[in-house]
Parts: C-alpha cells; sequence; structure tokens
C-alpha cells in the first residue's frame, strides 16, 4: 500500500511537470487535489487500513498532498507568466507605424452662431455686458412693465426656486434694467447674451433652457427709423445683403411700439417651403421702443432719452441658417450631429 502511494506521488509529479498552459493545469488538479482526485481519495482509504499502519500511512499521504500543492502553485506561476508573455508578443505594438490621430473637437454650433451674431454686433459699437441667470420676480417681470397678474406673465412661466420671488429668468429683458443702472444717465449700447429658461412642452421647436441676445441703445433722440435701419443691418450681415427683410406691428410690454423682424428664407428664397410654412419669410427677432416705464424704472428720463431694445435667440437663427428642424439637437451631445459643423 505504501508503494501504490509512492507510485502515484511519482505519476502525479511526472503529469504536472507536462501540464503547460491553464487548461492543463486545471484539468490535473481536478484529477489529483480535487474532491474526486487521486490524492483526497488515498487519504479517505486511512480508515480502510489497519490500526497499525494508519498513523504512518496518514502522515505520508499528507506529506505528499502538500507537497503536490506546492508544487502545483509554482508550476501555476510559471504558466500564468509564460502566459503573459506569449499574449504580449502577440499583440506587441510596432512602434514603426504611424499613429491614431486623436479626434478633435470643434465649436458647438449654437456657439458659432453666437458669436458671429456678438462680433457683428460689436464691429456696430455693442459692447458685451453679462447679467445673472437666478433674477428676483421684480426685476424679470415688474421693472419691466410686466406687474403681478398681467397677462403677458403666461408667456414667461419659468422655474421657482426655494426662496419667494427667485426664480431663473425667462429671458435675458432684465438685463436692461442692470446695464441701465449701471450706467445712467450716459448713452449705451449693449447687447445682454445668457441662458433664459421657461417652463415648456419640449418639443421639436421648443425647450427649457436656450440662449438669447438681447440688445439695449440708449441716448437723446433715438427714433425708430434708427431701430429699424440697425436691426435690417444685421440681418444682411447674418443672412446675405441681398436679403429682404420686414417688420410686423407686435406687442411686448416692456417697448412701445413693437415689432417682429422676418428675413425672406434662405432656403426657398421667399418662394414659400415646409420650413416658412410656405410664406417665403422666416422670423429672426422681437424689437421695439424701450417703452418709457422701462426707461424710468432704469433711471432715464423719458422726456429726454429715447433708445429702442431687441431680442433674438442663436438656437433659432442656427436651425434657420442649417436648415435643422429639432432644436432638441443642440442638448443631445450627439457627435453625429455636431460632427458635421
Amino acid at each position: 500500500m505504501f508503494e501504490d502511494l509512492e507510485r502515484l506521488y511519482q505519476a502525479a509529479s511526472a503529469a504536472l511537470a507536462e501540464s503547460k498552459d491553464s487548461a492543463a493545469l486545471e484539468a490535473w488538479e481536478s484529477a489529483y487535489l480535487g474532491r474526486k482526485g487521486a490524492v483526497t481519495l488515498a487519504l479517505r482509504a486511512v480508515g480502510n487500513l489497519p490500526k497499525a499502519d494508519r498513523a504512518a500511512y496518514g502522515k505520508r499521504a499528507n506529506e505528499i498532498r502538500d507537497a503536490l500543492e506546492q508544487a502545483y502553485a509554482q508550476q501555476a506561476e510559471l504558466v500564468r507568466a509564460h502566459e503573459l508573455a506569449r499574449q504580449l508578443e502577440s499583440g506587441a505594438i510596432d512602434v514603426t507605424l504611424p499613429g491614431l490621430r486623436p479626434l478633435q473637437g470643434g465649436i458647438h454650433p449654437a456657439t458659432r452662431t453666437l458669436r458671429e451674431i456678438a462680433e457683428i454686433w460689436r464691429e456696430m459699437g455693442f459692447q458685451i455686458f453679462r447679467t445673472r441667470e437666478v433674477e428676483d420676480d421684480q426685476t424679470n417681470f415688474e421693472l419691466l412693465n410686466i406687474p403681478e397678474h398681467h397677462p403677458a406673465r403666461d408667456m414667461w412661466d419659468t422655474f421657482h426656486t426655494t426662496r419667494p420671488g427667485v426664480i431663473l429668468r425667462t429671458h435675458t429683458s432684465p438685463g436692461q434694467i442692470h446695464a441701465m443702472r449701471r450706467y445712467a444717465p450716459k448713452p449705451i449700447r449693449v447687447i445682454l447674451p445668457g441662458m433664459c429658461f421657461r417652463y415648456e412642452q419640449i418639443s421639436a421647436r421648443k425647450e427649457i433652457q436656450f440662449n438669447q441676445v438681447e440688445g439695449l441703445a440708449i441716448g437723446e433722440n433715438i427714433r425708430l427709423s434708427d431701430l429699424k435701419g440697425t436691426i435690417t443691418a444685421f440681418a444682411r450681415r447674418m443672412f446675405g445683403a441681398d436679403r429682404r427683410v420686414r417688420f410686423r406691428g407686435s406687442y411686448f410690454p416692456f417697448t412701445e411700439p413693437s415689432m417682429e423682424v422676418d428675413v425672406e428664407c434662405i432656403l426657398c428664397g421667399g418662394k414659400g417651403c415646409s420650413v416658412c410654412s410656405g410664406t417665403g419669410w422666416l422670423e429672426i427677432a422681437g424689437c421695439g421702443m424701450v417703452h418709457p416705464t422701462v426707461l424710468r424704472n432704469g433711471g432715464y428720463d423719458p422726456s429726454r432719452f429715447s433708445g429702442f431694445a431687441f431680442g433674438m435667440g442663436p438656437e433659432r437663427i442656427t436651425m434657420l441658417k442649417y436648415g435643422i428642424t429639432d432644436i432638441r439637437y443642440f442638448w443631445a451631445n450627439d457627435v453625429r450631429f455636431l460632427n458635421q459643423f
């Protein structure tokens, strides 16, 4: 019986030396050290031996098991090292090959349009005036001639904070008050770009957040003709020198009189298409002469000063310029969309 134990040890050692990969090692462990392995069964057979031989046999069987376990651990380490070396060799990097060119980002189309708008107004003598996105109700509405319960507030439903009277601004128009109170009674020409927030039902034409560019010019003897000429010059710089521009009467609480600005459809050239709903015109902005109440709230004397204001959306203008049909593309971060610009 001791001879059988030694033969088992020799056979197991020889088989282990021939195990050159992980699969062979796993099979060897199952055959010799597993629950039904030969060494495990030999240890369980101690109880079937005569009492006089049990101690010596059990001692030798345990020595053999410990020796095989140690040898297995060493062989497994060698096998892992060889397999890793082969893996590295098979996937070796050829440093003489040209590298992969990293993907290069670009300027977001809405940001590109925003910069183009700012550059046009800069060349026309307007400076950028930054204002806050979190506003109080008074500046966002009341100082702009929109008192509490005024029906125009329904047009600018917004997001409220936990502090009473503190909201996310619905338009960049409250920036007019900040700019006027900063510079009054001096003449000013500023644009106020920034993010706005409205509680809207998201669709292809509406989002809960969007950029706006507000414009404001105040001085002595500023007339409606100055507003129309300035807006026309901007539109032709933005959409083409031969582009027709028209003004339509409208209503805004903070301007009087008020107008909507349309340009000739850049896709159909004014003939009528699905983008312009067959009219041949596309709306790009709202504008008007600053209401006397707003002038007074900003620190200017309406009997001496007058001014005009306008507001436009970079996303809206970008959609018109590039024929984009869904405003949600601007916020989806889809690389397939962004790579087109």
